[in-house]
């Protein structure tokens, strides 16, 4: 078995911070493994063969943070060495420092997110692929840039990025989500075995708080929908989309914008969710068609005029107009006297709030975002009979 010391080389210039290096020896053979620790040399105990702290704070904090580095790649390399050991008994000290330098440079948390990211996208995962790149910055902009490796991650760092977010005003939700996207990433590098397991996120929160609910009233929605908005066309056609998503019975914008003339047919529109991939199908109505008709015909295959051109950028030009739709859809509220901010997502919670104010059975409406999760909510309503949840559609509908 290969072992491994760690070492101090003074600068040939006096006054000058040296290096910190690694000295492997197996089988007589010794290499040097240079690292990018500088210290001063009253800063080295020669004895005991480490990293001491001074008095100054400043430097005190620099000299534990080398130690603590040095201890994590102390123990990435006694884990190569021991792999090796059992796989290749045979190895080199070479060998040992081109496994080391091929780790540090695909297994720091940047590189490793990153070629998740890419598979994610060339998998047709492009939404998850968002929230992963999403992540990514947010952390980045945490370490100011600084990469990090998958093994470093622990329990500090993680509460320091929790507090991160907190002073930024992020709320818990939005926390546990980076916090849920990361988990997941650790996951996947410790199930491959590149790295063990240290639970960094056990002291950080990572579940999902109910928020406070963000629907309004049948007569509100009853005042959006005859407000007269013919002199402005952008309020009026978010005034349409939020109605349409409404009648939808809460469908979200992202499936709305995707969904194909092909989708409607005999009656029926029925589709695949982004998020879930279940399948709905909801019944067709008259007022659909006549807000449909106020526009001319989508020149591409999708059904709305949210993407209307062909050969454009169909991520960017959605999120583009739901932003618009939403920005102009606080204008109205403002209108209508409506308090809480009007957004395509309130038309979803208001379909599943007035369904349940009507008496509707739990069980076909699964109290809408009343729930845990909206994952649960659809798998309610995907395993209903259609004329079921069409019939409590029709009931939300004849109220207008």
């Amino acid at each position: 078995m290969a072992s491994i010391k760690v070492k101090f080389r003074p600068s040939v210039l006096e006054n000058n911070e040296g290096t910190i290096f690694y000295q492997i020896i197996q089988e007589r053979k010794v290499r040097q493994l240079l690292t990018e620790y500088r210290i001063f040399p009253f800063e080295w105990d020669e004895v005991r063969g480490r990293v001491t702290p001074v008095k100054s704070p400043k430097r005190k904090s620099y000299i534990l943070s080398i130690r603590e580095k040095i201890r994590w790649d102390l123990e990435r390399i006694n884990k190569i060495i021991r792999k090796f050991d059992n796989d290749n008994p045979e190895y080199t000290p070479d060998e040992i420092i081109d496994e080391f330098n091929r780790y540090a440079a695909e297994y720091t948390l940047f590189n490793f997110m990153q070629n998740i990211i890419v598979k994610l996208k060339r998998n047709g995962k492009v939404r998850t692929s968002e929230t992963y790149t999403s992540t990514l910055l947010s952390f980045k902009k945490f370490r100011n840039g600084q990469d990090i490796m998958l093994d470093s991650l622990n329990t500090q760092i993680m509460e320091e990025f929790e507090a991160w977010h907190a002073e930024k005003g992020n709320t818990r939700n939005t926390i546990s989500f980076y916090m849920r996207v990361l988990r997941a990433v650790y996951k996947r590098a410790v199930d491959n075995d590149i790295i063990d397991d240290k639970r960094p996120f056990r002291h950080v929160y990572t579940g999902i708080e109910k928020t406070a609910k963000r629907a309004i009233s049948l007569q509100i929605i009853k005042k959006i929908k005859d407000l007269d908005l013919k002199l402005n066309s952008s309020l009026d056609y978010a005034r349409d989309m939020f109605m349409l998503s409404f009648m939808l019975r809460g469908m979200s914008f992202i499936d709305m914008a995707f969904l194909k003339k092909s989708d409607l047919k005999n009656g029926y529109i029925i589709y695949r969710r982004r998020k879930t991939g279940q399948q709905l199908s909801i019944a067709w109505t008259k007022e659909m068609q006549r807000l449909l008709e106020k526009y001319p015909e989508n020149e591409t295959q999708f059904l709305f005029p949210i993407i209307r051109h062909l050969n454009s950028n169909e991520r960017y030009v959605y999120r583009n107009v739901a932003y618009k739709i939403n920005y102009n859809l606080k204008k109205i509220a403002n209108m209508v006297g409506v308090s809480i901010p009007l957004t395509l997502y309130v038309a979803r919670h208001s379909w599943a709030s007035v369904a349940k104010a009507k008496g509707i059975p739990l069980s076909v409406i699964s109290e809408g975002m009343g729930h845990d999760s909206e994952l649960t909510t659809q798998i309610y309503l995907a395993s209903l009979d259609t004329s079921v949840v069409d019939h409590a559609n029709s009931i939300i509908l004849n109220s207008l």
